[in-house]
């Protein structure tokens, strides 16, 4: 099994969630095809990067056969969430919540 982590995401978990949930337990080469034409291009572009990057550690291991790998495993966390302020009318100031997503893919042989 080969590990993939990005614990530096920028949108929320519930976003990356939804994207997640087309290619769990997908063979690797169908979930590209779904992410290329997703409408959310900025998850589809990060998860991409991280199945390429997953299929380059089992083609470097060599025991891996690359048509048989499947998305065995994709868990989406919530990161640390960064707290900015709003100024808003008569002095006061709102709190706008930025958060941050950790995403670990786990690559199996079928």
């Amino acid at each position: 099994m080969i590990v993939v982590k990005n614990n530096n995401v920028n949108k929320s978990a519930r976003k990356v969630r939804q994207v997640c949930d087309l290619i769990r337990n997908k063979k690797v080469e169908e979930a590209m095809k779904i992410l290329r034409f997703n409408d959310k291009k900025e998850i589809a572009i990060m998860l991409t990067k991280l199945l390429n990057s997953g299929l380059q550690i089992a083609s470097d291991s060599e025991k891996y056969d690359l048509d048989n790998l499947v998305i065995g495993e994709i868990m989406v966390d919530e990161g640390p969430t960064l707290k900015r302020i709003q100024p808003r009318a008569q002095g006061r100031a709102f709190r706008i919540r930025k958060r941050t997503s950790y995403v670990k893919v786990a690559l199996k042989e079928a």
